[in-house]
């Protein structure tokens, strides 16, 4: 009975090895890095921002869309974004889902968060001619973890680094309501703290279609993280084929 405990132990240690390192594998595939990182950086940014590659299949994919569609269909794409984020998008937040994409936003919070993640769950649509700025989640409004769920379309995500003071401090303007029955503001959670690419080191991601992605701790707080245009989407070379584009994005406290 020891003998089969033990081995049973071994077995999982090995699992989560080679997990680790398919997980490795697979950031290093979809992260191109620019400029001159320094090692202890990149070390950090390596480890904390993954991408999990078809984290969910088709039929999840679907199940995902077709619950949030009805909503999503009757709002406009907006242009004119509170902080001037966002153009070519519509979004909400939602807390009650169907028991199957429970199940999916259960293995989200397994794979990414340590613990519970904040009840609303964000949901954000953006059109194939939209794009998202440069910027970065307040601190005062979610933890030290950002993950969300690539529905619909490849994209390329791009995370330049940038002076954590100019964010974490400070007064915090206007921003989203968790009223879910309209899209009234109340409370910002984005700010757009200088990035440029000259003289600095940055990553692009590709973040293909049902993948997931998991942004922590000095990837979350040190770096401005975008979505780029559609003109602008190429990864190590290659035009990506940015169209309409769902995340479904999970947040812990602060």
């Amino acid at each position: 009975m020891v003998i089969f405990n033990r081995s049973a132990a071994i077995g999982q240690i090995l699992r989560r090895c080679h997990r680790a390192v398919a997980a490795k594998n697979n950031n290093n595939k979809l992260t191109c890095f620019h400029g001159r990182w320094p090692t202890a950086e990149q070390r950090d940014f390596e480890q904390h921002m993954r991408i999990i590659p078809d984290f969910i299949s088709e039929a999840e994919e679907q199940q995902l869309h077709e619950e949030v569609e009805p909503y999503m269909s009757r709002l406009r794409y907006e242009f004119d974004h509170w902080d001037d984020a966002i153009h070519g998008f519509r979004e909400t937040e939602r807390k009650k889902w169907y028991p199957s994409n429970r199940e999916v936003l259960e293995r989200v919070r397994q794979a990414a968060f340590e613990g519970a993640i904040m009840s609303y769950v964000h949901v954000l649509d953006l059109a194939a001619d939209g794009v998202i700025k440069p910027h970065v989640d307040s601190t005062r409004y979610c933890g030290n973890t950002i993950s969300g769920i690539s529905l619909l379309s490849d994209s390329v995500m791009r995370l330049v680094r940038t002076s954590a003071e100019k964010y974490q401090q400070g007064n915090v303007g206007d921003g989203p309501s968790k009223d879910t029955s309209d899209n009234t503001t109340d409370d910002a959670y984005r700010h757009q703290p200088e990035a440029k690419l000259e003289n600095n080191f940055y990553a692009d991601i590709l973040l293909p279609r049902r993948s997931l992605y998991i942004m922590s701790h000095s990837a979350r707080y040190n770096f401005t993280h975008e979505i780029l245009a559609k003109e602008q989407s190429q990864f190590l070379g290659n035009p990506i084929n940015k169209t309409r584009r769902i995340s479904i994005i999970c947040r812990n406290d602060p």
